[in-house]
């Protein structure tokens, strides 16, 4: 069944796809604000919000906030980035109501409570600690301060211990207010889902709330540069990225092909030239990112600290290679993936929900998956080839953990 799109009167929109022979659903609340909204000296409170409105909300508890999903057999659980935050649940169709006014109680009455926000600051910390310890996790991070240097689109998502510090009640408070606007929030469903009870709940719980929009947030411009992170590790993690296309880029699909290409699987030519035939990484990938004003080309790698220096260089050459000399073959390996990646994530009910509601936040509407198809298969060889031509043809950021970065530059 085709997905279907509504906006309330104060410019939220409802979207739903029904799912036949499936008997759970998805919903979830997407805000169009993240990190790179949050003031300075507030890093991290994007993401303290997401914590905090489950320590109490609606009249309930932690705990009892978490027994009423779970007493049916759901599940409720939320996610920031920088772009976007998420509330989200999974529960039998029964129990959609239940599902709507848990989220609408997390977003619309949190309690806020100032020794449950200290205690929580404890929980930030050490979920900052364990994203430190991590060196294939914190190196991403490391890698958007260097792309973005000195502004709030390279700022870590979980803050700083001394933003984290600095967060007080009344900056959540405001900060659900400033920014969860209606023209800004997509309430999406899927799955075994009633297209007239999901109105009728959105409505009763997110109708009556003002007209507006979220307020405008800082622009992103990749700068490149280097971030190094000297602790020793077994191995040199290293991530480095060239300026990609916005989301909304004709090019995204020809720098998503290219990618795919390039650092996609065990087939492309990183893997094969830089792990099978050099053997100089264990783990060796390429991407493509996308927001709504920047993205990146880039490759993540992990070597030996006396290969690393070797790998690193490889990559690039590799990438340089690939822009010139990627042949119709690898294209169409390329192609193949990212339909099959496409067509066998939207499987499940979350990653149905998931994808209606990006696709409302990036096009304003809800794409078809043919259409997605489509436009895979319309990318040509010369198209891919000019897509990582001109990302290369820009600024470098380097990000390493595990080894100084002249070392591996």
């Amino acid at each position: 069944m085709s997905a279907r799109l509504h906006r309330l009167a104060n410019g939220l929109t409802v979207a739903v796809e029904p799912m036949a022979g499936v008997e759970t659903l998805a919903v979830g609340l997407y805000a169009d604000v993240g990190s790179r909204s949050e003031p300075d000296g507030l890093t991290g409170l994007a993401h303290m919000v997401e914590h905090m409105v489950f320590k109490g909300a609606g009249g309930r508890d932690a705990r009892q906030i978490a027994e009423a999903a779970e007493d049916v057999g759901g599940q409720l659980n939320a996610w920031t980035s920088r772009d976007t935050t998420t509330f989200h649940a999974r529960l039998l169709p029964g129990d959609l109501a239940l599902g709507i006014d848990l989220i609408a109680d997390l977003v619309r009455a949190p309690l806020f409570d100032g020794e449950e926000l200290e205690r929580e600051k404890q929980v930030v910390l050490a979920e900052l600690g364990e994203a430190r310890d991590t060196p294939d996790d914190i190196v991403f991070d490391h890698l958007a301060a260097a792309a973005y240097p000195g502004q709030v689109y390279g700022r870590p998502v979980l803050g700083e211990e001394e933003t984290i510090a600095a967060i007080q009640r009344d900056h959540l408070a405001a900060w659900l207010a400033d920014q969860y606007r209606p023209a800004g929030l997509t309430l999406a469903a899927a799955g075994k889902v009633d297209e007239d009870v999901l109105l009728r709940l959105a409505e009763a719980r997110f109708g009556d709330l003002a007209a507006g929009a979220p307020p405008a947030f800082a622009p992103a411009r990749f700068a490149g540069g280097t971030v190094t992170d000297q602790r020793r590790f077994d191995q040199v993690h290293v991530a480095f990225a060239y300026p990609g296309v916005d989301q909304r880029d004709g090019a995204l699909h020809a720098l998503n092909l290219f990618a795919g290409a390039a650092g996609g699987g065990m087939s492309s030519r990183l893997f094969q030239e830089v792990r099978e035939a050099r053997g100089l990484a264990y783990s060796i990938y390429a991407w493509a990112q996308t927001a709504a004003d920047t993205g990146q080309l880039g490759v993540y790698l992990a070597a030996a600290r006396a290969e690393a220096p070797r790998a690193f260089a490889l990559a690039r050459d590799v990438l340089a290679r690939t822009a010139e000399t990627l042949d119709q073959a690898e294209l169409d390996r390329a192609k193949a993936q990212a339909k099959a990646g496409l067509l066998m994530g939207l499987e499940s009910v979350q990653a149905r929900c998931d994808h209606l509601a990006r696709q409302i936040q990036v096009h304003g509407r809800a794409v078809p998956v043919g259409e997605s198809v489509a436009a895979i298969d319309a990318v040509d060889l010369a198209a891919a080839r000019a897509a990582g031509a001109a990302a290369l043809d820009g600024a470098l950021a380097t990000a390493s953990v595990g080894g100084k970065l002249a070392r591996v530059a």
